[in-house]
């Protein structure tokens, strides 16, 4: 197209575009590298967060992990003798009082409270804990050495009688050869003997007395004591005793039917029967079988409740109970005292098996 002095000129070439100046690129990749930066430091701020935390839950878990360890490892925990007695815990030994180690818990209650604050008592068997099929520590093994006397059932707990043979305890009461123990009616994991020989009161009275002749040799200065207190406490056995033969005297039904078949002493020395569902050992698991028949045998004789303990499950007797309409109760053998136990020790825990078989039976 022509111009207005009618010179015709070339088309100027495409016009590149403005160039920026360097200094503004510089700018915006200040800016850029500021912003980044800034971004990063915060997410770094945030991963140290974590870090700090995170290794502060480690610690933490580190030390509840090390604390449960020792409390794992420990035998017992520290109280005196007259407490063991009557909450189930054991005694750390003060200055002068005798150290006693025992296998179970009726053994600690006789020992507590002959010993009274004389004496500290120290259970094998921690509360809970299922002391038929008892493993000690390595800590419990060694404490028996330190002990002056060691109170056991042999043919019970064979880690225990393991134990025992090996350490060198300076004085041992082995309780079955005070007490005249019932052969085992079928095989079991614990010898040819029932061990459950505390159910019977007039025997845990005979473990009374055993002991206190063993503190009397060893402690004389305190025989006075020990035998005082065996005296008071196998008196308030003997009345425990005349409840149970007053109490089970009249009843209209004369069987119980237990899960674990540890009353065999208990219903002998009161003119009942026991029918156990499994054997002396309380984790033995009945056949099918052996569950049709005790179901024949519950309606046989009359019987309205189904019994199960504390330390086991209770869902062979609930099943059975079920299957019968029955009901369904605790029947405890002592065999540890725990916040699930009718009482807390083992006179207010017999006394509780009284009324519930009084209830179940009929009794007048």
């Amino acid at each position: 197209r022509g111009t207005p002095d009618g010179i015709a000129r070339p088309r100027p070439p495409f016009a590149a575009p403005r160039q920026v100046p360097r200094r503004l690129h510089e700018i915006g990749r200040s800016k850029a590298l500021t912003k980044a930066t800034h971004g990063w430091n915060h997410t770094r701020k945030n991963v140290i967060m974590i870090l700090v935390k995170l290794r502060t839950l480690a610690l933490t878990t580190v030390a509840i992990l090390a604390l449960s360890a020792c409390s794992s490892n420990t035998p017992s925990t520290s109280t005196p003798a007259s407490d063991a007695a009557s909450n189930g815990s054991s005694g750390a030994a003060g200055p002068g009082t005798t150290k006693v180690s025992v296998a179970f818990y009726p053994l600690e209650y006789a020992a507590a409270k002959v010993g009274g604050d004389k004496v500290s008592v120290t259970n094998l068997t921690l509360p809970g804990q299922e002391p038929h099929d008892l493993e000690l520590t390595p800590q419990q093994v060694a404490s028996l050495e330190e002990a002056d006397l060691v109170v056991y059932l042999k043919g019970f707990q064979p880690a225990v009688d393991k134990a025992v043979e090996q350490s060198g305890a300076k004085n041992k009461l082995d309780l079955s050869q005070v007490i005249q123990l019932h052969p085992a009616t079928e095989d079991h994991d614990h010898g040819t003997t029932d061990p459950h020989f505390w159910l019977d009161p007039t025997l845990e009275a005979k473990a009374v007395s055993a002991i206190a002749d063993e503190l009397s040799k060893i402690d004389a200065n305190n025989k006075s004591t020990y035998e005082t207190n065996a005296k008071s406490t196998t008196d308030d056995l003997t009345a425990l005793d005349g409840e149970y033969r007053s109490g089970l005297t009249n009843c209209q039904v004369k069987t119980i039917i237990t899960t674990h078949a540890a009353f065999g002493y208990l219903t002998e020395r009161y003119g009942l029967e026991q029918i156990g569902i499994s054997g002396l050992s309380p984790n033995e698991q009945p056949s099918p079988a052996r569950i049709a028949k005790v179901q024949e045998e519950a309606k046989e004789h009359g019987v309205t409740t189904i019994f199960f303990e504390t330390l086991t499950s209770d869902e062979v007797a609930k099943a059975i109970a079920g299957d019968l309409a029955l009901k369904t109760a605790v029947l405890d053998p002592i065999e540890g005292i725990t916040a699930e136990s009718a009482g807390q020790d083992y006179p207010s825990v017999m006394k509780a098996n009284l009324d519930a078989i009084k209830q179940a039976n009929g009794c007048s």
